[in-house]
């Protein structure tokens, strides 16, 4: 609506009533001497209207607060309004009536009669101020609210000619501050505060500051408006530069780029092979690249994802090697031992060989402790296979988007690295190795272990979909190699699905192969020498292996044979030609004083000292645990360093013990009259794992007892509540600690027994095995009875399940270790 200022047809004397009926108005201020058209719709005001045209055409105009509100209550409608005149009333088809309404006077409303059906408001007229008397200010007001009104219509402010034309005659500060307030379209609040400022001059300097404001918002849009029409001015003259500049080549008889690109893009995408799914997609893609315009984001965007899916490697793939002797000769050159990986290799590629039809890639899991040469088998097998082989690091990786990719609707986005190492390989079927998945973590950005399911699933990594290309590609010919320290950190669905093979530390026989045909001549090569200047002695490695190393693997023994070779290769730049024997005499001028000493044997049989085996993830260990009975009050002490699982097992056996004090001649009272101490030494060392219960119980009898306990005896086992001995891990490592420690006879668990056959023949010579089921058989074979003692024996040997079993049994390799320091991956016990 707009406000049209009358100055003739004003009644001045209209005599205004006390009560009036009230006109809710939802958008606009009516001011005194101002004729505007008003829309009537609602029922309320209708009733107001009619009411008004039957009495005086009088009626009393006021804002609403909020315009949302349809049935205004008392507090939503301001209190100060204006009085009106209806001048002409017209019914509308739609049932709505338009008004024609005059300002007369300000009013203020004292109270309501009456809301239904209409408001019916007792009012106040508002006597108008007298027009001040001119002045220096109110005519510097004056001409700064029409200069400022004829600026704004100059940054496009749209105000009628008649209005500008009352206004440019006009010199009542009151009068002029109203008609110019109603006419800049202002919010229903602000332009309401001019309306109840009763001060002429006051009234015009608040105008004054709403044009300054309103001229600020205009020069800002006014400036937005012209940057986005140079914009665009700027981007349609290139466009049509380009056109032009297209038109020419063409005329010369030029090559358009854009053309050749998409052309380029069409031929690869011929010679890519797709499959059908993925052609179409990329059809699709470059239909659309074709239609933008090249210098977009989009395009880029499409471009980059073309790129990608014409550089994979859809239908080419790598011809494997079938002959089964040459694969087998090169892996027996690359690894020494390992028999277990390299007959799984030869049998994967002995069924290629007779199915002639596609089959999947094994998914294989090299489990075992660092630097046992997991990873470098990966790249062994690749040869043997005459594969591209791909390796990928997942230490660390905690973004599920590092395996399966980004959407494209992210800037930067990428495949995963699944797809990365697949198109660094250029062929559809590597080696993958995915290397250390047992260090895969999770946090807010998902779990990267969970998306490894369907790479690592044979029945559905034919389809596998990477967020980027938004396709399914075919994984099922890749073959996956993972590697890992440990099982336990791995997802138990993820552990499902591969094939694990473990790979034992070595022993000291097999690093001193490695060293001799691997480690050796690798460190001649890289140090510049050659076997003319040095020779190192096997007694001399072994003095290295056992001395100065402490490992499973041979990543410290290289180290070392490196720090040989350095000295060697010193004296051979300074002149020193001769050769030089590296020797057990002199080998601590090469690597200095050993930094490691193995565990002295005893000297004789003593009571309360057992020889225990444990297993570490440096290989085996002698473990001599000392149980001691002095003057108390029945208290069990553990020292040593002992994990919670050891002190268990500790706990376990006193119980035991406790239990049999008939059987094994133990007077009872003297757990109530003495305290026990167990000490397990080289207490800076942590220790845990069940498997030195069977120990700690021996050493507890023999001290209660005061028999002596056999040097030349040690054993590994878990041991029950009721005296069962339950089986542990790590056979291999343990046997090999008995052999340096001059052991002779070794008590086992009756159900390893099927694992002793797979220790090596030469591991085995001199060693007699005892298989046992119950403490009692433990006891019979560690004790030294003594001619007065006799008579344990028997008590001893009648216990439940007791048959003692002594036998000497050949085989090939070990079963994978257990820690003995950390979580157990025997179900039984380490």
């Amino acid at each position: 609506m707009t406000a049209h200022p009358e100055t003739d047809s004003i009644p001045h004397e209209t005599e205004i009533p006390e009560v009036l009926p009230l006109l809710p108005i939802r958008d606009i201020v009516v001011f005194p001497y101002m004729v505007l058209p008003l829309f009537i719709g609602r029922e309320l005001s209708i009733k107001a209207t009619e009411a008004a045209l039957s009495e005086n055409r009088l009626i009393f105009l006021t804002a609403q607060k909020s315009q949302e509100i349809e049935h205004p209550g008392p507090d939503d409608l301001y209190t100060v309004g204006t009085v009106g005149v209806i001048m002409r009333m017209l019914k509308l088809p739609d049932e709505r009536i338009k008004i024609l309404v005059q300002g007369i006077a300000k009013a203020r409303v004292l109270a309501l009669e009456q809301q239904d059906p209409f408001y019916l408001a007792r009012i106040q007229k508002i006597e108008a101020a007298p027009p001040p008397q001119s002045s220096l200010e109110i005519e510097a007001l004056i001409r700064t609210a029409k200069e400022r009104l004829e600026q704004l219509i100059h940054l496009g402010k749209s105000i009628m000619p008649d209005v500008m034309t009352v206004i440019e005659t006009m010199d009542d500060p009151g009068r002029l501050a109203d008609i110019i307030a109603s006419n800049l379209g202002l919010k229903v609040d602000v332009t309401q505060q001019v309306l109840e400022t009763e001060d002429p001059v006051a009234r015009l300097r608040l105008v004054n500051e709403l044009l300054l404001k309103e001229h600020g918002v205009l020069s800002m849009q006014q400036k937005i408006q012209a940057e986005a029409k140079g914009e665009m001015d700027k981007t349609q003259r290139e466009y049509f530069l380009r056109e032009q500049l297209k038109a020419i080549q063409k005329e010369l008889g030029e090559l358009d780029d854009r053309a050749e690109e998409i052309a380029e893009f069409r031929k690869r995408i011929e010679d890519a092979k797709m499959p059908p799914k993925v052609l179409k997609e990329c059809e699709k893609q470059l239909k659309r690249l074709e239609k933008l315009h090249p210098d977009t984001a989009e395009a880029g965007t499409v471009r980059t994802y073309l790129e990608w899916m014409v550089d994979l490697p859809w239908s080419h793939k790598s011809k494997d090697n079938l002959d089964l002797a040459q694969a087998s000769a090169v892996l027996n050159a690359d690894h020494y031992d390992l028999e277990k990986v390299k007959e799984r290799i030869v049998e994967y590629l002995a069924v290629r060989k007779l199915k002639k039809d596609q089959m999947k890639g094994p998914i294989l899991c090299f489990v075992g402790p660092p630097g046992v040469g997991k990873t470098s088998l990966g790249k062994s097998i690749a040869r043997a296979l005459g594969r591209e082989f791909v390796r990928v690091s997942l230490g660390g990786t905690r973004d599920e988007a590092e395996i399966r990719g980004h959407r494209r609707t992210y800037v930067g986005a990428l495949p995963g690295r699944i797809i990365q190492g697949i198109k660094q390989a250029g062929t559809s079927n590597p080696v993958f190795m995915l290397d250390e998945i047992d260090k895969v973590g999770t946090d807010f950005r998902g779990d990267p272990s969970a998306a490894l399911l369907e790479v690592l699933d044979p029945e559905q990594n034919h389809a596998f979909s990477d967020h980027y290309l938004a396709v399914p590609f075919d994984l099922s010919d890749v073959m996956f190699i993972t590697t890992a320290n440990l099982t336990d950190t791995i997802l138990p669905a993820l552990r499902d699905r591969m094939e694990v093979l473990e790979i034992p530390g070595y022993s000291e026989e097999e690093k001193l192969g490695i060293a001799k045909r691997y480690l050796i001549p690798r460190q001649l090569t890289e140090h510049g020498i050659t076997d003319a200047h040095v020779r190192i002695t096997d007694a001399a490695l072994h003095q290295i292996i056992s001395h100065y190393t402490r490992e499973a693997g041979v990543r410290n023994l290289e180290r070392e044979i490196a720090n040989v070779m350095r000295k060697v290769a010193k004296r051979v730049a300074e002149g020193d030609t001769h050769r030089h024997t590296v020797t057990p005499r002199n080998l601590t001028k090469y690597l200095g004083a050993p930094k490691y000493l193995p565990e002295l044997e005893q000297e004789k049989d003593e009571v309360g000292v057992v020889t225990g085996l444990a297993w570490t993830e440096s290989g085996g260990d002698v473990l001599y645990v000392e149980a001691t009975v002095t003057k108390g009050k029945g208290q069990l002490t553990l020292t040593g360093h002992l994990g919670d699982v050891m002190k268990e097992s500790a706990q376990a056996a006193l119980s035991y013990i406790r239990s049999q004090t008939k059987a094994l001649h133990i007077d009872g009272d003297v757990f109530s009259r003495k305290d026990i101490h167990i000490h397990v030494p080289a207490g800076a060392i942590p220790k845990d794992g069940p498997s030195a219960g069977i120990t700690m119980a021996t050493a507890l009898v023999s001290s209660l007892t005061n028999l002596p306990a056999r040097r030349d005896v040690a054993m590994t086992g878990e041991v029950t509540l009721r005296g069962r001995v339950l089986p542990v891990g790590g056979l291999k490592e343990k046997i090999l600690a008995a052999k340096r420690a001059k052991i002779s006879t070794i008590i086992l668990p009756k159900r390893n027994e099927k694992d002793l056959e797979e220790i090596p023949q030469h591991l085995r010579r001199g060693l007699r095995f005892v298989f046992v089921e119950h403490m009692s058989e433990v006891l019979a074979e560690a004790l030294k009875l003594k001619k007065e003692k006799t008579r344990l024996t028997p008590h001893v040997l009648d216990a439940p399940g007791s048959t003692v079993r002594r036998k000497r049994i050949a085989s090939s390799r070990t079963r994978p270790a257990t820690r003995t320091n950390g979580p157990s991956r025997h179900p039984t016990g380490r």
